[in-house]
């Protein structure tokens, strides 16, 4: 026998055999036990199909939770971010307001200093005010001489102490009530009068702002005659007799 023919042969064995050993192991009832090995046969090899699906819906399960874990990773992630930007907005608002509060209770501080060095100053011109205005000066012809000086200093009428002590001595030995009834002055009907023998209408004409316009005031008629000796003499300190 050709050796192709021995190979089906025996392949036609093998399979006849396979078959009858299938019958063999089945119940009387062939043709049940037929349907039921061939559906036994179909689970066998639809088996494998079912793990897969199996396989494949655990995975996307699995990815799912992986995905919903991102998620709430995210979420809980931005939540704290957000916290965190407040906190920080909450300080950085602090801060703000404390340093806003700092710069409001230094400006009051300078205010408050600014207003009491106000007040000191006003404080001090007051007294030096009142200072000023407190001097005084005996009442006699020392005193008389010492306020005119003041007055004449503060007007720019030129003189000194001994010039007005020297014509005053002689013009009236001191007597601020002194009056001239026997000169020329006299006769025409307006005597000299006073410390410096002025006639009323020179007294007038010289008279010094801020003093008295009685003729007979010790202080006025000083002044006024060291006015008029200044405007016809240069100062008082020139004359030495009837001027």
């Amino acid at each position: 026998m050709p050796m192709n023919t021995r190979k089906i042969a025996i392949a036609g064995a093998a399979t006849l055999g396979a078959a009858a050993l299938a019958f063999s192991v089945v119940p009387a009832d062939a043709q049940t036990t037929t349907t039921d090995a061939v559906s036994s046969a179909r689970v066998a090899y639809s088996s494998t199909p079912v793990q897969a699906v199996k396989a494949s819906v655990t995975d996307q399960l699995a990815t799912t939770s992986v995905k919903v874990d991102a998620i709430e990773a995210k979420k809980a992630a931005a939540a704290a971010a957000a916290k965190k930007k407040a906190a920080a907005e909450a300080a950085a608002k602090a801060a703000a307001a404390k340093k806003k509060a700092a710069a409001a209770a230094a400006a009051k501080k300078a205010a408050a200093a600014r207003k009491a060095q106000d007040a000191a100053s006003r404080s001090a011109k007051r007294v030096a005010v009142k200072k000023t205005a407190a001097k005084s000066y005996a009442n006699n012809l020392d005193g008389w001489i010492k306020h005119s000086l003041d007055i004449m200093k503060a007007k720019g009428i030129p003189g000194s102490y001994s010039g007005l002590h020297r014509n005053i001595i002689r013009e009236s030995s001191g007597n601020p009530k002194a009056i001239n009834n026997w000169d020329i002055n006299a006769i025409n009907g307006i005597p000299s009068k006073g410390l410096l023998q002025v006639i009323p209408p020179t007294f007038a004409a010289y008279h010094v702002a801020g003093t008295s316009w009685n003729i007979y005031d010790p202080v006025a008629n000083i002044t006024a005659a060291a006015n008029y000796a200044a405007d016809k003499y240069g100062t008082i300190d020139n004359v030495d007799s009837a001027y």
